[in-house]
């Protein structure tokens, strides 16, 4: 996941998977109007966050971004509220596994980032390719998937907490539409993503 500003500073939210030209092809998904904004002469730095529980952030975002030459800077993830508060943030932009009729379903964070924004009055924006909306379904049909422990418990093979601990790792969560401005797509803007203005726009 995400945040841009046109002449500030961005912020990357991503969770389980990292949606630079790493992960897909060419600009990348939520990466796009980041590079896209710089061609056009954008003054434009980002705030990555770590990511965790597996450090996409950390570790795929700022490499894609210090190799474009593009301003980043590397925070933890319970840094985006201060980020905010600070004014560091004035856009967020962040990627999509699934857009339903109801719901953005991205990166566990993702959530607790639109509100966030909600709270400071940040645009919340969602750039994701029009093969990932499923409109068809809602959010009530979508199953969170929870991964292996371990990945909360350990880092680079090291255990950092105590042994029996019991560990939520869901990788995902699920973001109302209520809370995004727009969807950016490879066809245009989706403005306030209703599920009526979703299935105009698709249509």
């Amino acid at each position: 996941m995400m945040v841009m500003s046109c002449s500030r500073t961005v912020n990357d939210l991503k969770g389980q998977q990292n949606a630079g030209a790493l992960a897909t092809v060419g600009y990348g998904t939520a990466l796009a109007p980041i590079r896209n904004a710089i061609e056009k002469g954008k003054r434009i730095s980002v705030i990555s966050s770590e990511t965790r529980p597996r450090l996409q952030g950390a570790k795929l975002t700022t490499f894609e971004l210090m190799n474009d030459a593009i301003p980043v800077t590397l925070v933890t993830d319970n840094m985006i509220a201060y980020a905010m508060s600070e004014g560091l943030i004035d856009k967020i932009i962040v990627g999509a596994d699934r857009i339903v009729k109801d719901a953005v379903v991205n990166k566990i964070g993702t959530y607790a980032a639109a509100i966030i924004a909600k709270e400071f009055e940040i645009p919340f924006y969602v750039a994701a390719p029009v093969s990932t909306f499923d409109i068809s379904s809602s959010s009530k049909a979508v199953k969170i998937e929870e991964r292996d422990p371990k990945e909360v418990t350990h880092i680079m093979g090291k255990r950092i907490t105590p042994k029996g601990i019991k560990v939520m790792n869901p990788a995902f969560d699920i973001t109302p539409l209520q809370l995004v401005n727009a969807i950016i797509t490879e066809k245009g803007v989706i403005q306030n993503p209703t599920r009526e203005n979703l299935e105009n726009a698709l249509n």
